[in-house]
């Protein structure tokens, strides 16, 4: 399993709590620590993509570079295309019964080389499958801005590309998700815990 998590700057909202980074790691997390088994990756992305840790099944060091994880650590955008192909290039050779993608995003593809479909295509000819998961509420959500007196939060518009990422699960017989609160969330990686289970 390769997580392949959107830190846009976006994904510092506050319409999950603490917000949607945080609150998404953790579940994350979670998610993982209860996969003893499974050699799992994870690779990041905003306006361009990076392996943050290859396949694994030191879960512990995992955790760890996951907690390291923040906003800004790449040069911002959503580039799903690359967060989806860069997840693909670390499963595509493994020999593992069942190859899973959980590609984690709050926004519309924006930037990086490789159209989001185009990498759906990728992901199906290698027998990869990919769970998409929209993550943010319906209508607006409070978002951080720095100005001159500190941080102010002002209500923004969710735009997510849920017609992506619905054509990517179908594509690569996965299943597209909403995840507009902290519980929802939660239980998203449950179901797919469940559907993700070989001997």
């Amino acid at each position: 399993i390769v997580l392949s998590m959107d830190i846009s700057g976006s994904m510092l909202a506050k319409d999950l709590k603490p917000d949607r980074l945080e609150a998404s790691k953790d579940v994350a997390i979670d998610f993982i620590s209860k996969r003893k088994n499974d050699r799992i990756g994870l690779v990041i992305f905003a306006g361009e993509s990076f392996t943050q840790c290859p396949l694994t099944t030191d879960h512990s060091v995992l955790i760890n570079l996951f907690k390291d994880v923040k906003s800004g650590m790449v040069d911002d955008g959503t580039a799903i295309g690359m967060g989806l192909a860069t997840a693909v290039n670390r499963l595509k050779d493994s020999k593992a019964v069942s190859k899973v993608v959980i590609l984690l995003t709050d926004g519309v593809n924006n930037s990086g080389t490789i159209p989001p479909l185009t990498a759906a295509d990728i992901a199906k000819t290698y027998g990869i499958r990919v769970y998409t998961v929209g993550v943010g509420t319906e209508g607006f959500a409070p978002y951080p801005f720095q100005t001159p007196f500190g941080i102010q939060y002002q209500d923004v518009e969710v735009k997510i590309d849920e017609k992506t990422l619905q054509d990517i699960a179908s594509i690569t017989d996965g299943k597209y998700f909403r995840a507009t609160n902290n519980n929802s969330l939660k239980e998203i990686y449950k179901e797919i815990d469940l559907l993700e289970k070989s001997k």
